[in-house]
């Protein structure tokens, strides 16, 4: 199997909506996309599946020398990984960083110091090393000529970490983990008990609803600040949006009954969707 066809696999196991927002790229930018999606799994699944964090901060420091063999690619220090061996020219072609791709890596390992936050601000840092960061990337990749698309991609990838969290509220508790700021738990009259036992109450469908509102924002916000002349080739985050927005309305329609079950879309209506969207621009 080629580095490539790894990044493939696991691009397509995740079904992910990531994976159909780039299906109708040009060849290129689909491999290089796809190979930076399968970095963000390779680093997330470390923190999701190993259950000692020194295990877990050990591999993470392991791929930070991954990040710097594909930067000295070449110069007698090659990565070992096929995902990193697919990244050494999409870093070079697409303007790949070894600083943002370290973010990446940082924002993972936040979910080994923290399992609460305790305002938006905090949550905020960590959504920007998980998401904002991978949205500037993929900008670099789709191509764009007006600076103010970074801060379309920065915004959007907020958006759609902030979707991430709401659906995952009650899987993220059986981990023991909440993402919902603690000082809007409190303003809610939410406890932590309430969200780790699965009470899906007025006060937490008000919580969520407000949840759902400021993700919604931050989606008015990105595409706001995305110029015109680049939003051809930035339409990869206009499908994944369009997709995100259908799961949030979904959510927000079933009374935000998310603690005991995972909402989705189905893989067919994720790729009407993204059919839609692409052609409609």
């Amino acid at each position: 199997m080629t580095p490539d066809q790894y990044c493939q696999e696991k691009a397509i196991q995740s079904g992910s909506s990531f994976y159909y927002s780039f299906l109708y790229l040009p060849t290129e930018r689909r491999r290089a996309i796809t190979a930076l999606y399968a970095f963000c799994r390779e680093v997330d699944d470390v923190v999701d599946e190993c259950t000692d964090a020194s295990v877990a901060r050990t591999k993470l420091a392991w791929w930070r020398q991954e990040v710097a063999a594909i930067f000295d690619a070449g110069h007698g220090n090659e990565p070992s990984h096929p995902v990193a061996k697919a990244l050494v020219n999409v870093s070079k072609i697409f303007n790949l960083t070894a600083e943002r791709l370290n973010e990446i890596i940082d924002g993972m390992e936040m979910d080994l110091n923290y399992n609460r936050y305790a305002d938006f601000e905090t949550l905020r840092l960590y959504c920007y090393h998980v998401a904002s960061v991978v949205g500037l990337c993929s900008a670099e990749i789709f191509g764009y000529r007006n600076p103010d698309t970074l801060k379309y991609a920065q915004d959007l990838g907020l958006a759609f970490q902030l979707t991430n969290i709401i659906r995952d509220v009650g899987e993220d508790a059986r981990r023991d983990r909440i993402y919902l700021p603690q000082d809007e738990l409190v303003r809610f009259g939410v406890s932590n008990e309430d969200i780790l036992h699965s009470r899906e109450t007025d006060s937490f469908k008000r919580l969520m609803e407000f949840q759902i509102e400021r993700a919604e924002s931050y989606y008015a916000r990105a595409f706001a600040a995305l110029p015109a002349e680049d939003r051809k080739n930035q339409r990869p985050g206009i499908v994944m949006a369009a997709i995100y927005q259908a799961l949030l309305k979904e959510i927000k329609e079933d009374g935000c009954r998310i603690m005991r079950q995972r909402v989705s879309l189905t893989p067919m209506r994720k790729l009407w969707i993204a059919w839609t969207t692409w052609i409609k621009g």
